[in-house]
């Protein structure tokens, strides 16, 4: 008997195609029936009759009043665009969404995260005289298109370099895909590169695109993802019945939080994950050496492909299990779980809720501004003798201790739902410290996890103006509540002789010799001044923290460092600057006895003579607009100028929005007194445009002046002699 929901497709005429999973592990396909559904507002229902669309009045005194169902999909489209003229339709997309609403199903319900079929994806192509791939341009080439599902690769080379060879190659991608039957395709940087690559070669070869579930073809839409306070854009591909994971967007999602992360690219996060070690036998091509090692050494070719591939599994092995969770959870595809935000599938929870009761839904309330968390550094410097303590889920605590439904939550259905998912989390928590075996403990484990983020998200959900049932003013009232509870802990912490140095939202970091060996006692004498439902944790030791400024910091355990806050780990820091802070950080904490100093003198003294390499010196941005916008933005008179996006002006072919953009600084000339103007792409340095050496002194000095006082440094700059280290 077919189990699981593992594909999910609604055509184009409104049917709906399912793959489930049969005992053995197998796929079998189906079908079922959509009635596709719309929220009207009185408005938009009154005098919009149509012969194949029932309307019926919904309870309740939300706006929107009126529930829409369709009989005959065509013919409910052609209602909906009529209906949308009065701007009062509120509508479910994709209709794949609407089914598992509808259905209240989930996908991947009774399966583990092992039990999917992941496929992973990755290309190698030929650019004439090993230039940048453009995929648009007749002389480019897929050399290879490299496959692996369950720890086995397939790689599909290109056996005649001719139109017709690349035509087969494409062919056979088509095939192995309908072969391999994967639910999930990942790749890294797959949207921007791999999949929009493809879809251009098939195109100029007329090769269809079908790499989807029941003989569906790929479809591509401009799309945009929100990463902090940044946008990135990509051409998203869709596939019947399967979802695309593109961990180098999961990879800059998960350092939001972490913000640990230098690089982006496949190499360095392998590297970062522990997936390849530093040490390991890992093969290594540039981007200008694999069009002749592809013809000269295939089997290494084959190997870099294979590592790039492995690399890959193991990325998403690590980051979308979480993914995979939240579509467990809510009605939602697995690729819409991994590009949509918190507050759209929360509101998903909410409207299953409200269909199936046929309660009136409101409209996002505007959300006015509230101070939030609580957040004071209050030192400065390094301090031994390290210990972290904070209170578990404080704001869903504080929500359910409220017991305060959203204003507009007619149904009341906000704490009902948030106390059932923290139950389910305290449940899979407990699995993953008792479970029988190391998979049901890891399983339980990506559980309990996605919970916690999922409950942790109620609390944002509720000051997003975006958020259907959100509410201010009981979000204001969470944060008072949980600023008063800090302060509460940090006076406690002080009246047993800590000494305090960061607190920020739900947890504090303090210095306590006396308590370092035995916090749990610290902890138990503490605790009773908690109200009840708060509970507050020991969360580690460090062996030294340094203070730098609020929400910047650096951890040391002993064994690993771990920094927090932009200030010291930016990605846009020059390198030779970067390593200066990490010797810095190293050497305060007491991980190395080797001073910056030396580094910094050794800079200073080879930059004069250019011996520094111009990549040391090469700032990275992610570019903000695109070059076309970034034109037309100062055709328009728009300021200030960039330095990334005049560097990004002068790459052929242009990157994207939110690609990053290395650059160096060359020498002044007339008239030429801005970063801007002097900005080149670290991809077109040569000899006849040299850096300045000037301008990377001068940072090297800003440097010392930032940082030197933690190293008991002052300034001293007499003439003739600027530069020098007073000790």
């Amino acid at each position: 008997m077919a189990g699981s929901l593992c594909g999910l497709w609604v055509d184009d005429v409104g049917r709906v195609h399912t793959t489930r999973e049969t005992p053995g592990g197998g796929r079998v396909e189906g079908h079922e029936e959509l009635r596709p559904f719309a929220w009207l507002t009185a408005a938009a229902a009154s005098g919009m009759g149509a012969p194949t669309v029932a309307i019926e009045r919904l309870a309740g005194d939300g706006p929107f009043n009126h529930l829409a169902h369709g009989e005959v999909f065509d013919a409910f489209n052609d209602f909906l665009r009529a209906a949308r003229e009065t701007s009062g339709v509120d509508l479910i997309r994709p209709w794949e969404g609407q089914f598992l609403l509808q259905q209240r199903a989930r996908l991947y319900q009774d399966m583990t995260f092992g039990q999917l079929r992941r496929c992973q994806l990755d290309i190698e192509v030929a650019a004439p005289e090993g230039g940048f791939p453009d995929a648009g341009r007749p002389e480019d080439r897929v050399l290879a298109i490299g496959l692996r599902q369950q720890g086995s690769d397939r790689l599909l080379l290109l056996e005649e370099n001719s139109d017709d060879g690349e035509k087969r190659l494409l062919a056979a991608l088509a095939a192995a895909l309908e072969e391999m039957d994967p639910d999930v395709i990942e790749g890294h940087n797959i949207f921007k590169f791999d999949l929009d690559y493809l879809r251009q070669r098939c195109r100029r070869f007329r090769v269809p695109c079908a790499w989807g579930r029941y003989g569906g073809r790929a479809t591509f839409r401009s799309s945009r993802l929100k990463v902090a306070e940044r946008w990135v854009d990509f051409p998203r591909c869709d596939l019947p019945g399967r979802a695309v994971v593109d961990t180098y967007l999961l990879v800059q999602l998960y350092d939001i939080t972490t913000r640990e992360l230098t690089s982006y690219g496949l190499k360095d996060v392998a590297v970062y994950f522990g997936i390849t070690e530093e040490a390991d036998d890992r093969t290594y091509l540039r981007g200008d050496e694999i069009q002749e090692v592809f013809r000269t050494d295939r089997s290494r070719f084959c190997a870099y492909l294979k590592d790039d591939l492995r690399e890959t599994e193991g990325l998403a092995a690590q980051l979308l299990p979480t993914y995979f969770e939240q579509a467990r959870t809510f009605p939602t595809l697995l690729q819409d779980a991994t590009l949509r935000g918190a507050t759209a599938k929360i509101d998903l929870l909410f409207q299953e809720e409200y269909y199936h009761a046929r309660q009136s839904c409101p409209t996002p309330p505007e959300v006015q501004p509230f101070e939030g968390g609580y957040t004071r550094s209050f030192q400065e410097g390094v301090f031994r003798h390290v210990l972290h303590f904070d209170v578990a889920s404080l704001y869903p605590s504080l929500l359910l201790a409220i017991g305060r439904n959203p204003r507009n939550d007619t149904l009341g259905v906000f704490i009902p739902l948030l106390r059932r998912l923290r139950e389910y989390r305290l449940k899979y928590k407990q699995i993953a410290r008792t479970g029988n075996s190391d998979d049901e403990r890891a399983e339980a484990q990506a559980r309990q996890a996605s919970f916690k983020i999922l409950i942790n998200s109620f609390y944002g959900y509720l000051g997003f103006s975006g958020a259907r049932f959100g509410d201010g003013e009981l979000a204001a009232e969470v944060t008072r509540r949980g600023r008063d509870l800090l302060q509460s802990l940090i006076e406690e912490f002080a009246r047993q002789g800590c000494t305090i140095l960061e607190a920020d939202t739900d947890g504090i970091y303090l210095a306590s010799e006396t308590h370092y060996p035995d916090p749990e006692t610290l902890l138990r004498r503490v605790a009773p001044i908690l109200p009840p439902g708060i509970e507050l944790e020991y969360d580690g030791r460090y062996a030294a923290m340094f203070c730098y400024k609020a929400k910047n910091y650096a951890l040391y355990d002993g064994a690993k460092i771990t920094l927090r806050g932009s200030a010291l780990r930016s990605r846009g820091i020059e390198p030779f600057l970067k390593r200066l802070s990490d010797q810095l950080i190293r050497f305060l904490l007491g991980a190395t006895p080797d001073s910056p100093l030396t580094l910094w003198e050794d800079y200073r003294k080879r930059l004069p003579e250019r011996a520094v390499p111009v990549a040391e010196l090469a700032r990275s941005e992610t570019l903000s607009l695109s070059p076309e916008a970034y034109e037309r933005f100062i055709a328009g008179g728009g300021k200030p100028r960039r330095a990334a996006a005049e560097a990004a002006l002068q790459l052929t072919p242009r990157p994207r929005m939110g690609d990053r953009v290395a650059y160096y600084i060359t020498p002044k000339l007339k008239g030429q007194n801005s970063d801007w103007q002097r900005a080149r792409p670290l991809a077109r340095h040569d000899e006849t445009a040299p850096y300045d050496p000037a301008y990377y002194l001068e940072k090297l000095d800003d440097w010392r002046e930032r940082y030197g006082g933690f190293l008991g440094v002052k300034p001293k700059v007499e003439p003739g002699a600027q530069g020098e280290l007073a000790l």
